[in-house]
């Protein structure tokens, strides 16, 4: 059974920054393109940010230049540093590992509200 554990969600003023983190095992790590996606009330599950095993990034038009993905091999983690928060961003933001259509796999999700 594939985990996907993540951690850092909060509440945060507007203009404040949070880092999400999202560890797994060695095996999906290793081979598995990982991602963040945000789903706030009433919307749809949009993507985030997403990394391939080969460090290749691709990142939402909403979000670019705000926030940055980034792994860290030897921890198994890929974390998600979301800088200049804004209102919009509040939303459950979900760790996703997809290989193939079939192999594709969510955490629990986070809690991320910017409110002053």
């Amino acid at each position: 059974q594939v985990q996907l554990v993540e951690s850092g969600g909060d509440l945060v003023q507007p203009g404040g920054s949070l880092r999400l983190s999202c560890a797994t095992s060695r095996v999906i790590f290793s081979i598995y393109t990982m991602g963040w996606y945000r789903q706030a009330p009433g919307k749809q599950r949009e993507l985030v940010a997403a990394i391939t095993s080969g460090g290749r990034t691709n990142y939402g038009d909403s979000v670019r230049g705000r926030f940055t993905i980034s792994r860290d091999n030897a921890k198994n983690t890929v974390y998600l540093q979301m800088n200049s928060l804004q209102p919009e961003d509040t939303a459950v933001y979900y760790c996703n590992a997809q290989r193939s259509s079939i192999a594709n796999y969510w955490g629990q999700g986070t809690q991320v509200t910017v409110s002053s």
